[in-house]
C-alpha cells in the first residue's frame, strides 16, 4: 500500500500572513492536526500544527527546556523559540521544514518518518507539490477496512 492510496486529499490550508487566531479557528473547525502553509501560488512554505501552540504565555506554559541551548548554539529554523512562542501570525509560529513523503512512499516508510520525528501526520507530495495529508487517522481507517475484509474473506 502506498501513501497515495490512503492519503487525505481534501484539507484546509492557511497563508503565512494569516493571524494566529484564524489558524486556530481553522484547526478547530476542520478537526485537522495541522494546516499546510502555502503562498498565493499554492507553493508549500511550512506547516502549523497543534504542537506549535503548546508553549504559549496565554496558556501559562513556559518556554521549552532546551531554550537556553539556542542562545549557545544558534537559531532554530531561523527564529528563537521565544520569538516563535510569542508570534501572532502564522509565519512567526509555523514549522518551516515539514516532514514530507512522496505519494509513492510505502506505509512502512511513512510510519518510519512518523516515528523518527514523533509526529502524527506527514504531508504527501506529487511532483514536489502538495497532494495530500497522511495521518494516523487514515492509517486506522485503512487497517479497519483490511481487517473487515479479512474477517469477511474478501481479498484485497
Amino acid at each position: 500500500m502506498k501513501a497515495a492510496d490512503i492519503m487525505r486529499t481534501w484539507f484546509a490550508t492557511v497563508k503565512p500572513g494569516a493571524p494566529l487566531l484564524d489558524a486556530i479557528h481553522l484547526l478547530l473547525e476542520t478537526n485537522q492536526r495541522g494546516l499546510p502553509v502555502v503562498d498565493g501560488d499554492g507553493a508549500l512554505l511550512g506547516i502549523i500544527s497543534e504542537g506549535d501552540f503548546l508553549h504559549r504565555q496565554e496558556l501559562g506554559v513556559d518556554y521549552p527546556e532546551g531554550f537556553w541551548l539556542e542562545w549557545l548554539f544558534g537559531r532554530d529554523e531561523g527564529q528563537f523559540a521565544r520569538e516563535r512562542t510569542g508570534g501572532l501570525r502564522v509565519d512567526a509560529v509555523m514549522s518551516r521544514h515539514p516532514v514530507c513523503v512522496d505519494e509513492n512512499a510505502t506505509l512502512e516508510e511513512v510510519v518510519k518518518q512518523m516515528d523518527i520525528y514523533q509526529i502524527s501526520q506527514v504531508l504527501v507530495l506529487r511532483d514536489k507539490k502538495l497532494a495530500g495529508i497522511l495521518g494516523k487517522t487514515q492509517m486506522l481507517a485503512a487497517l479497519e477496512q483490511r481487517l473487515r475484509c479479512s474477517l469477511q474473506g474478501i481479498d484485497q
